[in-house]
């Protein structure tokens, strides 16, 4: 069947009567066929050709529409099928730079984290001056005893001076 390319329910009903189908009404008059039946004969034509070609019409608005339909779910898929190709892609992509930079993706664990100890601790004057000039501080100065023993015995002179700050007896010297 051809394509069509108007509405034929839009066609205007044409006058069989007049002188453009004169020929044709004549090819058509009998003995027992008048003018006016042969004009009536041509009018039935018409309607039921132009019934046929709605019909026709009809059909191909309806295949259009689907057609239309078709292509546009096509399209759909492909532009899914894209989005997800992307997708796994970028989730792809994602795992490699992780497998390379372990450390820099690894997660942080958060643990809860004790108050600040309210006590400050008192470091003796020894210590501090020996951090100051930059010497080796033993490890025993920075231990519970080490700073027990700076509170008891606070000692502000050097173990490197000349003086000593104990007398023979361990009493303080003052001097």
């Amino acid at each position: 069947m051809d394509r069509l390319f108007s509405d034929p329910s839009l066609l205007v009903y044409p006058d069989f009567m007049g002188t453009r189908y004169q020929a044709m009404r004549t090819a058509m008059i009998t003995p027992t066929v008048t003018e006016a039946q042969a004009a009536e004969t041509l009018r039935t034509t018409w309607v039921l050709t132009n019934e046929d070609l709605r019909l026709q019409w009809q059909d191909q608005v309806t295949e259009d529409e689907r057609l239309s339909a078709e292509q546009k779910r096509a399209v759909e898929e492909e532009t899914e099928r894209e989005r997800l190709t992307l997708q796994c892609e970028e989730s792809t992509g994602r795992a490699d730079e992780r497998k390379k930079n372990r450390a820099k993706h690894s997660e942080i664990i958060i643990r809860p984290r004790p108050f600040a100890n309210d006590e400050e601790a008192l470091v003796s004057e020894f210590t501090l001056r020996k951090i100051n000039s930059g010497k080796y501080i033993e490890l025993y100065y920075w231990t519970n005893d080490g700073l027990d023993d700076a509170l008891v015995n606070y000692r502000t002179r050097d173990d490197d001076s000349m003086h000593s700050n104990l007398d023979a007896s361990g009493r303080g010297y003052s001097g």
